[in-house]
């Protein structure tokens, strides 16, 4: 179960949207806190609450809950809205109108709600951390009612979308595909030129300390955590430094054919590395590998002295 959130401003809109399918592939399941005798009376209805906090520049929280497929013949009309319900409550929308509406036109069970941010008290209803929130909910929610775990962006059908939903999903495959080759960042940035990514970081003021990473194809940019939490800058980071210990244990595995001395083997480690760092950035970001590995590696020789 996962869940996507869109906030707007036309409540008429939105449930025009969710009833305007087929035939037969709009359902509506249940309504709290408002009645629903036809469409544009429940537009209505949801607009003259929202009129008591006209400050509000987008009342409206259209919530769309998806299930994996293979939990289809569990999900019956009535455990979706009360997965539907649970959900809203944990949100904190119990005390707000909220209309719950079944597609059926996709292969994967979904639900469609139109939600009055602006509660029947007249308060606006806090959607602080709401992502994070609602991530938390649906993963509690999947457990209890014991449904299957979604694989994430893995599942998409990317044919479907578009916009900036298409370019982050492209962005975000080139990541995954480019990421386990990249022995550094230089492997990491350049292969994400070769499939049309340009990489940049985000320093913390005037200084060379890298605080995030930005990732840009058609004249659109995306910080790393918007494509996805994977691709954070320090989750990235971590990615690559795990990728450079698997190779070093690797390679401290081969057998050699005559015996070398280690500090000269250390030395020549460092100056072929400092080679490489000497090299221009492929898209002008920061050589992080130098201020990690070089750190790295200077403690390694300073222990074997020690030692």
């Amino acid at each position: 179960m996962i869940a996507k959130i869109i906030k707007g401003t036309d409540f008429g809109g939105v449930i025009n949207y969710m009833l305007s399918k087929q035939e037969g592939k709009a359902m509506v399941l249940a309504s709290n806190n408002i009645g629903f005798a036809n469409q544009n009376l429940c537009a209505h209805e949801f607009t003259l609450q929202a009129s008591m906090r006209p400050s509000v520049q987008k009342p409206v929280c259209h919530t769309i809950l998806s299930f994996s497929t293979s939990d289809a013949e569990r999900l019956t009309n009535d455990v979706m809205v009360k997965i539907a319900n649970e959900y809203l409550a944990k949100m904190g929308y119990s005390d707000t109108q909220s209309l719950i509406v079944r597609h059926s036109d996709r292969q994967h069970p979904h639900l469609h709600i139109c939600i009055n941010r602006i509660g029947n008290d007249g308060k606006t209803i806090s959607d602080r951390n709401e992502k994070y929130r609602s991530t938390k909910v649906c993963r509690e929610l999947t457990e209890r009612y014991g449904l299957t775990l979604g694989e994430g962006k893995k599942t998409v059908n990317r044919h479907r979308l578009r916009g900036e939903d298409k370019l982050r999903y492209e962005i975000f495959d080139a990541i995954k595909a480019i990421l386990p080759q990249s022995q550094n960042w230089k492997d990491f940035v350049s292969g994400l030129e070769q499939q049309d990514v340009a990489t940049r970081f985000k320093t913390k003021g005037n200084t060379d300390v890298v605080q995030g990473i930005i990732f840009e194809k058609d004249g659109c940019s995306f910080s790393g955590s918007k494509i996805d939490r994977s691709c954070s800058f320090s989750l990235l980071n971590a990615e690559i430094e795990r990728n450079i210990q698997q190779a070093q244990q690797h390679l401290s595995k081969e057998p050699m054919a005559h015996s070398i001395d280690e500090s000269v083997y250390t030395s020549d480690l460092s100056e072929a590395i400092d080679e490489i760092f000497t090299m221009p950035m492929p898209s002008g970001g920061i050589d992080v590998d130098k201020l990690c590995f070089q750190k790295k590696l200077r403690n390694r020789a300073n222990h074997k002295r020690r030692i």
